[in-house]
């Protein structure tokens, strides 16, 4: 069982939590600095939901041109470094 919680979560509980709570305090200082509060967060967070439920397919043709705009970028450098890597390994 303790080789499948490792398995999970990438290495030991211990590191793994050592890892986020050094993450959150960074992240906690870089949100207080520029006056983001987790509240504001959850709000944008719950607006954005709300606002793809009430634009419905408008919402969904946006997510779409987002994805095929990215996936555009994304996948090209995806590909060149797995090719590099590849090349590296033989």
């Amino acid at each position: 069982m303790a080789g499948s919680v490792q398995r999970f979560l990438g290495d030991s509980p211990l590191r793994v939590a050592l890892k986020l709570i050094i993450i959150s305090f960074i992240v906690g200082v870089f949100m207080h600095y520029f006056g983001v509060t987790p509240l504001e967060v959850i709000d944008r967070f719950v607006g954005m939901i709300e606002w793809a439920w009430q634009n419905g397919y408008e919402a969904l043709a946006s997510f779409a041109s987002y994805f095929i705009i990215g996936a555009v970028v994304v996948v090209p450098i995806f590909l060149i470094v797995r090719l590099m890597s590849y090349r590296r390994g033989s």
